[in-house]
């Protein structure tokens, strides 16, 4: 697969359906391949541990949960040799892409050497990523934030991932330290796209047609990664396809949420406990309502309802998410 830079202003860049740890499950990513709009999803992370065996790990990777829409596998790991040897077993899998994560800022995942302490030694990520490059015959790409503590390693983290050989990085433009905090840092992302010579994927607080815009102008970014604005409202990403049309495309599909759900539900393992099902269905219900101050009782009366099955919930909430 080849990124395009984006040269005409016409023309919608690529839209990418972020991998994000606990929220972005195959059961989310199922139940968004239904709305569909984007041009390719993520797995969350794999983690290579050092004592992986890498054959029976890649076997929680499939290539078509969210079909027809590609999906990539993103592996997280500190063990250059490891890393090459999951990349090939991805690949023989049917991966069309392999992302190689820096930047998760859990601290369970950083005190094992992995996700955003990478960028603590651009060396190492450097080394990593370029044994998952020899040994992929699918492009490999990072996504990365701009530092751990600090951007003191900015540039050389960003140098080292481009030298690799990656075909693109997708950059959220806060520290480590930062998480997820406000504001997004997008002069990062400028300052990271005045550096590369490969495409920049911008990710980090593209909620609505109006954030994309601004991102793409303010930061001059190849293409737009987007996580939990797509939670919040799934079909953002035709939203801003139609956006970039004189006319909304007749594919465009109704703004109904109950074909949503089911999918959702329907790829629950069948052995999982109904409260963990009813949990699973208020975290996104919470992220689909918060942005409404104007439904705050009606988000709260969903959030502590005391129903018995994740279906009754979904009947209560379907009337309160219409957009």
């Amino acid at each position: 697969m080849t990124l395009p830079l984006k040269k005409d202003n016409s023309v919608c860049p690529r839209l990418f359906l972020a991998p994000m740890e606990g929220v972005g499950s195959v059961q989310f990513r199922k139940a968004m391949a239904t709305i569909g709009g984007f041009d390719e999803a993520c797995t969350e992370f794999l983690r290579v541990p050092s004592n992986a065996h890498v054959r029976s790990l890649a076997k929680k990777y499939s290539p078509d949960d969210t079909a027809p829409i590609p999906q990539a596998a993103q592996i997280m790991g500190s063990d250059p040799d490891l890393m090459a040897a999951m990349t090939i077993e991805l690949v023989s899998r049917g991966a069309p892409r392999v992302d190689l994560n820096c930047g998760c800022p859990s601290n369970r995942v950083t005190g094992r050497g992995a996700g955003s302490t990478l960028l603590k030694t651009p060396e190492l990520l450097h080394q990593i990523a370029k044994s998952m490059v020899v040994s992929s015959s699918v492009p490999v790409t990072i996504k990365m934030r701009p530092g751990y503590d600090d951007t003191s390693l900015f540039k050389e983290n960003l140098l080292a991932a481009e030298e690799s050989g990656a075909a693109f990085i997708t950059l959220h433009p806060r520290t480590k330290v930062e998480g997820y905090a406000l504001p997004a840092h997008w002069e990062r992302l400028r300052e990271a796209k005045s550096i590369l010579s490969i495409p920049l994927v911008g990710s980090g607080e593209v909620v609505d047609v109006a954030s994309c815009y601004k991102m793409l102008e303010e930061t001059g970014v190849d293409a737009v990664m987007i996580g939990r604005g797509a939670i919040a409202n799934p079909w953002i990403f035709h939203d801003i396809k139609d956006s970039f049309c004189s006319q909304k495309k007749d594919k465009t599909p109704t703004k109904e949420l109950a074909p949503f759900f089911n999918a959702f539900l329907s790829s629950i393992p069948p052995d999982t406990k109904e409260r963990s099902r009813i949990n699973q269905v208020k975290q996104i219900i919470n992220y689909m309502l918060r942005k409404y101050p104007e439904k705050a009782d009606k988000r709260t009366f969903l959030l502590t309802s005391h129903v018995t099955l994740a279906e009754e919930l979904v009947a209560l909430a379907l009337p309160c998410l219409h957009p």
